[in-house]
C-alpha cells in the first residue's frame, strides 16, 4: 500500500524553458527583419517619388480695385458694407483693365446697392454675389480680359 500511495503522488514532469526562449528569439529576429524590410523600402516600395518640376505660372496679373463702402438702409442690422477686391487678368490686358477701373467700380456700386439687404447679410450669399459681379465686370471689360474676381474684404459693420 505504501507503494501505491507513492506512485499516485508523483507530479507530472515540468517542461523545459527552451521552447519559450526559442519562440522569443524567433519573434525578435522576424520583427527586426520586418522592420528592416519596411525601413529600407523592400516591402512597401519606399522609393522616394521623383521631384516633378513645377509648371510655370501662367501670365497673370492682379489689378486692385479701390475699396467701396456702401451705406445700408436703416432697416438693416448693419450700417455699412466695406468691399475690396482684386481682378485676376491676363498679363497683356493689365493696362486695358486698369483703364476701365472707373466703369468697374461703377458696376460694383450699382449692383451692391441694388441687391436686397437680407441677401448681403446672408453668410452663404458671397458666392452668388461674386459670380454676379464677375459676370458684369467681364461684360464691361470685354470677354477674355478678366479671369476672376478675388474678394479680399467683405465686411458688414
Amino acid at each position: 500500500m505504501a507503494e501505491a500511495a507513492t506512485e499516485g503522488t508523483d507530479s507530472p514532469k515540468k517542461r523545459g524553458k527552451l521552447p519559450l526562449i526559442l519562440a522569443a528569439a524567433l519573434a525578435l529576429v522576424l520583427g527586426g527583419a520586418g522592420f528592416y524590410a519596411t525601413w529600407s523600402g523592400l516591402l512597401l516600395g519606399g522609393h522616394e517619388p521623383a521631384e516633378e518640376a513645377a509648371a510655370p505660372l501662367p501670365d497673370i496679373a492682379f489689378v486692385p480695385i479701390e475699396p467701396v463702402v456702401i451705406s445700408l438702409p436703416e432697416t438693416a442690422r448693419n450700417a455699412h458694407l466695406r468691399f475690396t477686391a482684386q481682378l485676376e487678368v491676363a498679363g497683356k490686358h493689365t493696362a486695358d483693365v486698369t483703364l476701365l477701373l472707373p466703369r468697374i467700380v461703377d458696376i460694383l456700386n450699382g449692383y451692391l446697392r441694388a441687391i436686397d439687404v437680407a441677401e448681403i447679410e446672408d453668410p452663404t450669399a458671397l458666392v452668388r454675389i461674386r459670380a454676379q459681379l464677375l459676370r458684369r465686370i467681364q461684360l464691361v471689360s470685354g470677354e477674355g480680359r478678366v479671369r476672376d474676381l478675388l474678394i479680399t474684404e467683405f465686411v458688414l459693420n
